[in-house]
């Protein structure tokens, strides 16, 4: 695995859930607890069974699988970033 690519990763995940924690005290009831629990239960069993397949058929490497979710992560750092700076009228820079 390549280590700068799964730090990188690793940093924007810390970014997203800063966006998180802000949205939900400035108002958001979108993280209650069992709706949020099930959810990423769900999500992970989910995607790290189907990764775990296709990486086995050959479909994708582990490194193009980092970059895929590296760039997902950084899609959904911007998406916070954009939406707490409309909501608290300020730039935000998640990092």
């Amino acid at each position: 695995m390549n280590i700068e690519k799964f730090e990188n990763y690793q940093r924007l995940a810390h970014a997203m859930q800063s966006g998180v924690a802000t949205d939900q005290n400035t108002g958001s009831r979108c993280g209650e607890p069992k709706h949020l629990r099930v959810g990423i239960n769900s999500a992970m069993s989910d995607a790290g069974g189907l990764v775990k397949l296709l990486i086995a058929k050959g479909l994708f490497t582990e490194d193009e699988y980092l970059d895929a979710i590296t760039e997902s992560m950084q899609n959904e750092v911007d998406r916070y970033e954009k939406l707490l700076s409309e909501r608290l009228n300020t730039s935000v820079k998640l990092a």
